[in-house]
């Protein structure tokens, strides 16, 4: 599966999430139901999130958009592993970036930076989020690769 072909066969069905991705994990595609997360500077909910089952959904993060503090590391992205997570999606930044490469993950994030982030309980789970010029809801769909990020209402694989 690629979304150069999913865009190809569906295009009327998909939105572009139109954002400078960098991609991290060594997954080349992710597809498939997300939830959600809105915070800024604090990965107290993503921290929660992935230390629950993932059931293969993928977590789409709005962090707005800071690449001055990290909400995602390599111990993260390792519970996202061990819990179902397929990958994550976020509007900010991650940390640990090699080591989150060599990991059976997909992470797509906005750059990178060494600082870790507040805990400070800022974020929440479950809300309609907005980035990229896509609105993003939780239980609806994204599809991604190192191409770009999809965001679909309906599922297409």
């Amino acid at each position: 599966m690629k979304t150069a072909d999913l865009i190809d066969d569906h295009a009327d069905k998909l939105q572009l999430v139109h954002l400078p991705f960098r991609k991290f994990g060594t997954k080349e595609f992710v597809g498939g139901v997300i939830e959600t997360v809105k915070c800024f500077e604090d990965n107290s909910t993503i921290r929660e999130l992935l230390k629950s089952p993932g059931e293969g959904r993928i977590l789409v993060v709005d962090g707005g958009a800071s690449t001055r503090i990290a909400i995602l590391g390599d111990r993260m992205a390792g519970w996202a592993i061990d819990n179902g997570w397929q990958g994550l999606i976020i509007n900010g930044a991650i940390r640990d970036s090699v080591e989150v490469d060599e990991m059976d993950i997909a992470v797509f994030a906005l750059g990178t930076s060494p600082v870790k982030s507040a805990k400070e309980n800022w974020g929440k789970f479950g809300c309609e989020i907005s980035f990229g010029g896509v609105i993003f809801e939780s239980g609806q769909y994204v599809y991604a690769d190192a191409d770009g990020v999809l965001y679909s209402p309906v599922n297409l694989v």
